[in-house]
């Protein structure tokens, strides 16, 4: 897996990059938190309530003393190289000129998204930028869906979808990344960026035209700040702060130079410095007495009305209703002049509403402009001429996969023998061509076959094999001894019946269906699954404590594959990682090793290729599917197109929507 994620407006990087992995509910809307869900995005990071309970563990120092030394001393010992400081939109305007529409405005409208040909014609068409600024309707407010509310609007103490999604609009960073997962210093907000030949040292230097939403200057101080606020053991900010702890330093010289010092010379080091910063100016005294950023008068006021260094700040909030973004005239305008492209839209409207079949309503009604479809909306619900009176539909290849995790600490799945086992016995072809509509891909490891560090060649998908499963049952000394039908074994001089119990969110219909077809599979061969949906946050405490014997989830995709080092390391058990299934191997813990410490991409990719082998092998994981993206939009809405992540999951994103005049 990988780590993961604006204006540019862009996407800032430490969402998807420098936390982990980000999960979400199969066949459902983005949850409430971004843990262990099914269909998910790699960013991972922990509710508000495990942050501070993980963060009471920590110890009372995070960072080694250091003293950074004085700016020209590092000048005169360091050999910079220059870094890319791009415009995203400038990118995808390029990317657009050299693949053309495929059919005119008028046509692809009148599309039915029937065929690969109609999505690619609806795409290329729908998605490109406007031919001039006059065609742009800068009044237009884009009205999108969400399934539910933020509980935070500190970029710090993200913790949900939502939640990183308004942030994108209202929260100010240095980084981002292309459709291709290409890392760069954001032309709107940097003006130069040089890494060390060492790779130890990265400087930015920031434009001198940002300003926050109350007037007050964004400088290079606010960078160092908030790096320190984040590695402070009493602020609760667990998620974000795993990758920024890789970092030994930051400082800023002056207003306007800051320098990243790094523990080490690691081909990640990049993702490190993708976090989101907070105005120093509006936290430095009210952290002192509130470290928690949330409780204090201050800070709940604070909640409602953010200090914001994006294109967009929040005018208003309704409770599990709607949250309102308007454009920010001080974040593009500097003394009457335009110094950064005006965002499209004038205002962002989330609608919270947590029923699918009700969003689908409103999409149809016109009351949202976007809305990401299940398979089942896709293939039954959104192919009729009310549907299409008034939007379209599209997708996307995704990399972000669905899988059932076998805990490995349970007597049942320290054999992979016996998880091996568990793959045969699903019937994949009735999951995927059924349960999902045939609209999926069948699992075939952590990286999709269109992923650069996919392993070559790529494993076959597992397909069922009952007697396979039997022949492995058997051979793990899963036997009937007693004639009753069911499987058992003697472990530490007690016979053991193979009974198991899956958990699955309950929200997570498709999830429920792959489950309950995993049980009528194990009953052919004598193994009791038992099924408990339960609560998304329930189901998430028992992933972290390891307190579950097997869970059907899911994650996405990010940035980089060596984030997966918190999925499928022995030190993602030890430190409190995302290693829920408690899966060691010395091999992958020394590959992952070496691919931080490899810059080369090509031989990047033959170390993560092996990784995704061995896992194959050793099946800690039955892995069920690829999950493609499928949205919906109005046909107002033009200027989307997809990456491995989605259509908002990179740069520029959302921010290359737009509505004609």
């Amino acid at each position: 897996m990988m780590k993961l994620t604006r204006w540019l407006p862009t996407i800032t990087l430490w969402q998807v990059v420098g936390i982990c992995l980000l999960p979400l509910i199969l066949g459902c809307p983005p949850p409430a938190d971004d843990e262990n869900g099914l269909e998910g995005t790699e960013t991972g990071s922990a509710t508000s309530a495990s942050s501070e309970a993980a963060a009471e563990e920590e110890p009372d120092v995070l960072l080694e003393p250091f003293d950074p030394p004085p700016l020209d001393e590092l000048e005169a010992s360091v050999e910079w190289e220059d870094q890319p400081v791009l415009d995203a939109m400038e990118l995808y305007r390029k990317y657009k000129a050299e693949h053309p529409p495929l059919a005119t405005v008028e046509e692809a409208l009148a599309l039915k998204n029937d065929s690969p040909e109609a999505n690619e014609k609806i795409l290329t068409t729908l998605g490109q930028p406007p031919a001039s600024e006059s065609e742009v309707d800068y009044d237009a407010a884009l009205r999108r869906f969400t399934p539910l509310d933020i509980k935070s609007s500190n970029p710090i103490l993200g913790s949900s979808v939502t939640e990183f999604e308004v942030n994108d609009l209202t929260s100010f960073g240095l980084f981002a990344f292309d459709w291709n997962f290409y890392p760069f210093a954001t032309a709107e907000h940097v003006k130069s960026w040089q890494s060390s030949k060492d790779r130890l040292f990265d400087k930015v230097v920031l434009r001198d035209d940002l300003v926050w939403s109350d007037g007050k200057p964004i400088t290079a101080h606010d960078v160092e700040f908030t790096f320190q606020t984040i590695m402070n053991p009493k602020v609760p900010v667990v998620a974000v702060r795993s990758g920024v702890d890789e970092l030994k330093w930051v400082k800023a010289y002056d207003d306007h130079t800051v320098v990243f010092f790094h523990k080490e010379s690691l081909a990640t080091n990049v993702w490190n410095m993708l976090f989101p910063i907070i105005p120093r100016h509006a936290y430095a005294d009210s952290m002192k007495e509130d470290p928690s950023l949330s409780k204090s008068d201050y800070h709940l006021k604070l909640e409602q009305a953010p200090v914001c260094g994006g294109p967009y700040k929040i005018s208003s909030r309704v409770r599990n209703q709607e949250i309102v973004l308007t454009r920010r005239e001080d974040y593009f305008m500097k003394d009457g002049v335009e110094v950064r492209r005006k965002p499209y839209f004038k205002e962002i409207r989330f609608r919270v509403i947590e029923d699918l079949n009700t969003a689908l309503l409103a999409l149809e009604k016109g009351e949202i402009d976007d809305l990401e479809l299940n398979p089942e909306q896709w293939d039954t619900q959104t192919k009729d001429d009310e549907f299409y009176a008034h939007n379209t539909k599209a997708y996307g290849v995704g990399w972000g996969h669905a899988y059932i995790g076998w805990n490995l600490n349970v007597p049942f799945f320290s054999d992979k023998r016996v998880r091996q086992a568990m793959s045969y016995a699903l019937d994949h072809e009735e999951m995927i061509e059924n349960i999902c509509y045939g609209v999926y891909e069948y699992g075939r490891g952590v990286y999709h076959p269109t992923a650069w560090m996919a392993p070559n060649p790529m494993p076959e998908p597992y397909h069922q094999s009952l007697d396979k499963a039997e022949e492995l049952l058997d051979a793990a000394g899963w036997t009937d001894s007693d004639g009753d039908g069911i499987r058992d074994k003697e472990i530490d001089g007690k016979l053991v019946p193979f009974e198991f119990t899956i958990t699955i969110a309950n929200a997570s219909q498709t999830g429920i269906k792959i489950c309950e077809l995993l049980k009528s599979n194990l009953d052919q061969i004598g193994v009791i699954c038992n099924i408990k949906p339960t609560e998304f946050t329930v189901l998430q405490e028992q992933a972290r404590n390891h307190k579950f014997q097997a869970q059907c989830a899911g994650w996405g995709t990010g940035a980089d594959p060596a984030s997966g080092k918190n999925l499928w390391t022995t030190k993602a058990i030890e430190q409190n990682g995302r290693n829920y299934v408690s899966y060691s191997n010395p091999r992958v813990d020394e590959l992952f090793e070496l691919g931080e410490r490899e810059f080369d991409r090509d031989k990047r990719a033959k170390i993560y290729g092996e990784i995704a082998t061995i896992l194959w092998d050793d099946q800690p994981y039955t892995w069920l599917y690829f999950r493609s993206n499928f949205f919906a939009w109005n046909k107002d809405v033009r200027g989307y197109m997809f990456s491995p992540r989605g259509p908002y999951g990179y740069s520029p994103g959302l921010s290359a929507l737009w509505k004609p005049k």
